[in-house]
């Protein structure tokens, strides 16, 4: 007999939560912290334009953007300009493309 015919069906899955769960909105960011000291120029431009790519993308689906097709520059830039960020750069328009593309 074979070993699966001898285990019993699990129960249906259940939300450990007893009531729902309010969601935060408005959403509000936590305060920023310093960066770590002793790090390359490099390092920071790159951390840094990394979490504006981040932000960018998270408003940008959260605007209907779900595509990395439907972000051309100028969306991007009109959602920067729309949430308070600084124009992103060519640079950072390919790197909120990328993480649409692959945080999927």
């Amino acid at each position: 007999m074979p070993a699966a015919a001898l285990k019993p069906k699990p129960l249906p899955t259940q939300s450990t939560a007893r009531r729902p769960v309010p969601l935060d909105s408005p959403y509000a960011p936590e305060p920023k912290r310093p960066l770590p000291a002793g790090r390359p120029r490099e390092w920071y431009v790159r951390h840094n334009r990394r979490l504006k790519a981040m932000r960018l993308a998270i408003a940008l689906l959260d605007s209907g953007v779900y595509l990395p097709d439907q972000a051309r520059d100028e969306t991007i830039r009109t959602t920067a300009a729309t949430v308070g960020i600084h124009p992103p750069s060519p640079t950072t328009c390919h790197m909120v493309r990328a993480f649409m593309r692959y945080n999927r």
